[in-house]
């Protein structure tokens, strides 16, 4: 018979396909198997999230009590409603900023308490806890239990982001879940949920799925982990790791010192062997005896010089005597003044008129007659 609906899962292993066809009216799923034959004859490509219609016949597996279906042929019905509605909903939050990079906060490098959402007694949750632990044994965890599937999940895992953010000791918020099919994780494209992770204040890591799922919230998480196993990784530093980091930080400082010292005793070594450190009266001796010998001169110079200024002043000094006018009072002669004028003319004196008569080793009185 012809049947119609979604395609929740389509893996490939190989070469066969194991599907799953949703009636999203009836909220229905069946399993659907395409033999590698069925599949080389398919002229289209297939997706999750596709719309399709199938040829099928049922196929009952006795041993394991399992009924599925066997396609036969595969045809495309249109997109699924499912993915339309997602991709409406990623446009509409890609408008508001909620995907922008600038928005995304930095994970502290060393958390002291990390706080967990996910599944009770989940081996996402054994996941992240036992490799953060192994990773560095004194971190902390705050874990808030939530259900991951269904229809009270998308409140539930709301509700302990919200209660985890407001705790001032957590230091970033984990949301981790193992793998599921396309269905299972539509959980994590709440739209409410998604924005609750958005107005998150507290660095938020998104673990869904594996690698290949993508739900909203990867996109508005400061970081998407691929697996809960990877977030631990992510989130803890690995104590050993960082031990080995300090120890090759220490050798590379203690080669760089040791370089340092030895270049510079080399350094010093090398001054110390140059002719003017190591034998330093070298470079005084051979300026000694030309210091000497100057010293010498300038004394013989100065000396000569001192002697040809003496021998100049005594002859000025001869000179100076000579034409002085007390040599020639000294010779005998007189200067008679008359009236404080220097008598030149027996004309310039009149009879009885006073004079003083100066010689060479005083003054007289006289009287002009």
């Amino acid at each position: 018979m012809w049947v119609e609906g979604e395609l929740t899962q389509w893996n490939l292993a190989r070469g066969i396909v194991y599907a799953k066809l949703k009636d999203l009216e009836q909220d229905v799923t069946v399993s659907l198997t395409v033999w590698s034959s069925t599949l080389q004859r398919l002229t289209e490509q297939f997706a999750q999230g596709d719309r399709v219609t199938a040829l099928v016949k049922p196929d009952f597996w006795m041993r394991g009590g399992t009924l599925s279906m066997v396609a036969s042929d595969l045809r495309h019905a249109g997109l699924g409603d499912l993915l339309a509605q997602l991709e409406r909903l990623k446009r509409a939050l890609r408008e508001e900023g909620l995907f922008d990079a600038d928005r995304k906060k930095p994970l502290p490098f060393l958390p002291q308490c990390i706080g967990l959402v996910t599944g009770k007694d989940s081996d996402a949750e054994k996941d992240v806890l036992r490799n953060a632990q192994l990773r560095w044994p004194q971190v902390a965890f705050r874990v808030r239990h939530a259900a991951v599937q269904g229809a009270a999940a998308p409140r539930e895992v709301a509700a302990a982001i919200r209660e985890l953010d407001a705790d001032p000791e957590v230091d970033v918020i984990i949301v981790a879940r193992g793998g599921g099919d396309f269905q299972n994780l539509l959980v994590f494209s709440d739209e409410q949920l998604v924005r609750t992770a958005a107005a998150c204040t507290t660095p938020l890591v998104s673990a869904i799925g594996h690698e290949a799922d993508s739900p909203l919230l990867d996109l508005v998480a400061d970081l998407r982990a691929s697996t809960p196993t990877d977030a631990a990784k992510r989130v803890v530093p690995d104590v050993a790791e960082e031990v080995a980091l300090m120890q090759q930080a220490r050798a590379r400082m203690s080669m760089r010192m040791s370089a340092l010292v030895s270049g510079e005793i080399d350094r010093i070594a090398t001054l110390r062997s140059r002719p003017v450190l190591a034998d330093p009266e070298a470079l005084v001796q051979p300026r000694a005896e030309d210091l000497i010998r100057l010293v010498d001169r300038g004394t013989h110079l100065v000396q000569l010089c001192v002697e040809r200024a003496e021998t100049a002043v005594h002859r000025l000094s001869s000179e100076l005597r000579a034409l002085s006018p007390q040599r020639t009072l000294d010779r005998g002669y007189a200067v008679v003044h008359a009236a404080d004028a220097v008598v030149r003319d027996p004309a310039q004196v009149a009879s009885g008129a006073a004079l003083r008569i100066r010689v060479a080793r005083g003054e007289l009185a006289a009287t002009a007659e």
